[in-house]
C-alpha cells in the first residue's frame, strides 16, 4: 500500500481578486475548479492545474479574511512548483521581475535548479526544474508558452519542532522511506519519498526547535494531501490510522475526489485524497472553473451562496 505521491497543496489567501490574476493571470495556470469550502460555503476554494486538471498539479486557496500568517515552526513553509529545463527557470526569472515579484537567483539546492519567490500575500513558493520527467498537459488558453508552463506540485518542505515524532509516522504509518539530506539556507532537509520517488513525490523537513509555532492566515498553508489511486486502498489507509489509533476525520466525499484527513504529531494538517472522480464529474472538461460548480449536496443551497460570495471579477 503506497502513496504515490503529492494530490494537491491547499493554501490561504485574503484577497481572491488578487489570487486569480496572480496564479491564473501570472503564472498562467487554469483555474480548474471554481467551488467553495464545503465546510465554509462563504468562502471561495479555488483550483489551479494544469491543462487536464489531473491530480498531483493542484495548487488550491480558501478564501479566508485572515491576518496574514504568522510565520514559525509546525508548518508547510514552502511549496514547490515544477518546470521543465533552465530556460524555463531565465523566463519565470525575468517574468517575474518584470511583473514586480519578490524573487530571488536561480541556484541549485538538493541537485536541482530552483527559483524561489512569494506572490502578493508572502505565499512562499519555488519553481523547480524536473528535468521533463513524467508527462505534461499544457493549458492551450494560458499566457504562458506551453513549454514553460508550470507542469504540477513538486517538492513539499514542512518545518517541524521535533522531527523524530514526524517521521515515525511518515515511515511507519504512510510507507513513506527516508530517502537522503542535505543543508540548505542554513538548516539540514530531510526528505521522505512515496511511490517512484521523484519531485512529485516527496516531502522535504526541516526541524526547527528554535522558532515558535506558526500561526495560520493570509500567506500560509492549511493542509496537504497525498495521492492514493483508488477507493480499496483508500478505505485501506482508513483501517490504517484507526488501528494506529491516529485521530482522523474518517471518510469525507468532497465529490470531486475522496478525503481523509489527520494531523501528524507536531499538528500539521495532512489529507489522503483518491485520483477520482475528478474535476470533469459536473462540467465539460472544455469549460472547466468558469463557472461556480457545486457538488449535489450543496446544489440546493446555490442562490444562498452565490449572494454570499464577493465577485471575482
Amino acid at each position: 500500500m503506497q502513496l504515490t505521491g503529492i494530490h494537491h497543496l491547499t493554501a490561504i489567501s485574503a484577497r481572491p481578486k488578487e489570487n486569480l490574476s496572480f496564479y491564473a493571470g501570472l503564472l498562467g495556470m487554469r483555474l480548474v475548479k471554481k467551488t467553495v469550502n464545503q465546510d465554509d460555503v462563504s468562502a471561495y476554494h479555488l483550483f489551479y492545474a494544469d491543462g487536464e486538471a489531473r491530480p498531483g498539479t493542484d495548487l488550491t486557496f480558501f478564501d479566508f479574511p485572515l491576518p496574514p500568517e504568522r510565520r514559525g515552526t509546525n508548518s508547510i513553509s514552502r511549496t514547490c512548483l515544477r518546470v521543465n529545463g533552465e530556460q524555463s527557470l531565465s523566463f519565470w526569472r525575468d517574468r517575474l521581475k518584470q511583473a514586480g515579484v519578490n524573487v530571488r537567483d536561480i541556484v541549485e539546492v538538493d541537485g536541482r535548479l530552483s527559483l524561489p519567490f512569494e506572490d502578493g500575500e508572502g505565499q512562499r513558493l519555488t519553481l523547480i526544474d524536473d528535468g521533463g520527467a513524467g508527462s505534461a498537459s499544457p493549458w492551450a488558453k494560458s499566457s504562458v508558452p506551453a513549454e514553460f508552463q508550470i507542469r504540477g506540485l513538486g517538492p513539499i518542505v514542512l518545518t517541524v519542532h521535533d522531527l523524530a515524532r514526524t517521521e515515525d509516522v511518515l515511515t511507519s504509518v504512510m510507507n513513506m522511506r527516508r530517502a537522503r539530506e542535505y543543508a540548505a539556507h542554513g538548516a539540514r532537509m530531510v526528505v521522505f519519498a512515496m511511490g517512484e520517488g521523484g519531485p512529485a513525490a516527496e516531502l522535504h523537513v526541516i526541524e526547527d526547535r528554535e522558532q515558535p509555532a506558526a500561526r495560520q492566515g493570509a500567506g500560509g498553508v492549511h493542509h496537504v494531501a497525498f495521492r492514493t489511486p483508488d477507493e480499496a486502498q483508500y478505505h485501506a489507509w482508513t483501517q490504517r490510522l484507526n488501528e494506529a489509533r491516529i485521530r482522523n476525520s474518517g471518510e469525507i466525499d468532497r465529490f470531486y475526489f475522496r478525503s481523509l484527513y489527520f494531523r501528524e504529531p507536531n499538528g500539521i494538517l495532512f489529507e489522503i485524497a483518491t485520483d477520482g472522480p475528478g474535476f470533469a464529474t459536473d462540467e465539460p472538461m472544455a469549460t472547466l472553473g468558469e463557472k461556480l460548480a457545486l457538488p449535489p449536496f450543496l446544489e440546493p443551497r446555490r442562490a444562498a451562496i452565490e449572494a454570499g460570495l464577493k465577485p471575482l471579477g
